[in-house]
């Protein structure tokens, strides 16, 4: 366990579209108390503040911010340190995820779920990992600006489905149907988009459905991609007719996308996004409001550091 600079700083994103998330909060507090853990807490009050939140932790000197949220709030939480100024290396931050969110999929990777009692328990156990940060760099008519992110990248059908479900739960309120009214729509839609990239020495231009740039598993898009080996994982996805996109699906939730045959896959350092017409981009489950291409997305190894389980 952790003895030095052993406070924890946690901040508490709500989780959105459930009744529940006050109860459950309520219990991921008693629990905490109940194994005597020294700590700071704070709420997110809305999009943008667990961003702040961290930022601020990272530079009053936390060595210990643990995220009690979903990917958006682990990724808003992952930009605030990253953008910190600190008298230490970033690295010395040990991050830790209690999962309350919506989608969780960079903690599924690492066997996080939603017993919160686990999840409190292994951060006490304070098993250390360094893992890869990635980062998005682009030009928004001013300055060049950074995102980061640790699980992935979305162009197009993916963040089209984040985009969508962010407007559907607005008007139903539910998270669930609108992630289903999301899908729905996207079926029959099928958009394309044009597209031209350059991965490794490869430039590849054409007509594209979706490409995934991946640390890790990517939604299970990029399924080969590992969050530490200093790798970018991408899945580029062309044009499947309905009964391919079928079995693209159930080869999407089996891990298999890969062999999928509308599927190109490619591990590189580095992706320069020069052209991605009318496409959303999304970044670990946040779409990027401002987008000025060309995007530039390479990785950093070992940047940060997470807790996971024993």
């Amino acid at each position: 366990m952790n003895t030095g600079n052993n406070k924890w700083g946690i901040i508490y994103h709500p989780r959105a579209g459930t009744r529940k998330a006050r109860k459950r909060w309520t219990a991921i507090r008693a629990y905490i108390d109940s194994k005597q853990i020294n700590y700071d807490y704070v709420q997110s009050l809305g999009y943008g503040s667990v961003q702040r939140l961290a930022h601020d932790y990272a530079e009053q000197g936390y060595r210990t911010i643990v995220i009690v949220g979903g990917d958006g709030a682990l990724n808003d939480a992952i930009n605030g340190i990253m953008t910190a100024k600190t008298s230490f290396p970033k690295d010395e931050i040990a991050i830790g995820i209690i999962p309350n969110g919506v989608v969780n999929d960079f903690s599924r990777y690492w066997g996080i779920d939603m017993d919160y009692k686990a999840a409190v328990d292994w951060i006490v156990n304070y098993r250390l990992k360094k893992i890869d940060v990635g980062q998005c760099t682009y030009y928004n008519g001013t300055i060049h600006e950074s995102k980061y992110f640790v699980n992935a990248i979305n162009i197009g059908l993916g963040a089209r489905i984040v985009r969508i479900t962010d407007q559907t739960k607005r008007f139903w309120g539910i998270t669930l149907i609108s992630s289903v009214a999301a899908l729905f729509k996207i079926f029959f839609e099928r958009k394309l988009y044009r597209m031209h990239l350059r991965i490794n020495e490869d430039h590849i231009r054409g007509r594209i459905m979706n490409v995934c740039v991946g640390s890790a598993r990517g939604y299970g898009m990029t399924p080969s991609a590992v969050p530490y080996n200093g790798w970018l994982d991408v899945s580029v996805i062309y044009y499947p007719k309905i009964w391919q996109l079928l079995k693209g699906l159930w080869m999407l939730i089996n891990g298999r996308l890969l062999n999928h045959k509308d599927v190109k896959s490619y591990r590189t350092k580095r992706v320069r996004v020069l052209r991605a017409q009318n496409a959303a981009v999304g970044i670990d489950g946040r779409i990027l409001q401002e987008k000025h291409l060309p995007l530039d997305i390479t990785i950093m190894p070992e940047t940060l550091t997470l807790i996971i389980p024993n």
